[in-house]
């Protein structure tokens, strides 16, 4: 736990990062763009999509065993965000509450099932 939060992120599989979109700013992109040493213009087309229907840029994704699909950044094996000082404000500001609904959802699974690493599915 931290910062007297009731959720543990490092012992989450990351349920965040597979939002179908993780939003991304202007900001966000050039934070990226520095820590690449990459410019603006191609971290935004090798990192991001348009999405037509929201009208704004998203993080890519990629394939997910758990998940079908999770942010790009999301490391599919020690489960951490490999861009983590460089991370977009939403996932800096999520859950925006000191509990998280899928922590509670994990723990209650595991509770469940007696099991401290069981995944539930969400596919």
């Amino acid at each position: 736990m931290n910062n007297g939060n009731s959720y543990d992120c490092s012992k989450c599989p990351g349920y965040c990062c597979s939002y179908p979109l993780i939003e991304v700013s202007r900001s966000d992109i050039a934070r990226l763009a520095k820590h690449f040493d990459v410019d603006y213009a191609t971290a935004e087309e090798r990192f991001t999509l348009h999405d037509a229907e929201e009208k704004v840029r998203g993080l890519r994704k990629r394939k997910d065993e758990f998940f079908g699909t999770a942010c790009r950044f999301l490391d599919p094996k020690e489960r951490r965000c490999t861009v983590y000082e460089a991370r977009p404000s939403t996932c800096r500001d999520y859950p925006y509450a000191r509990t998280c609904g899928y922590w509670e959802f994990l723990k209650f699974e595991r509770d469940l099932q007696d099991d401290s690493k069981f995944v539930a599915m969400t596919r």
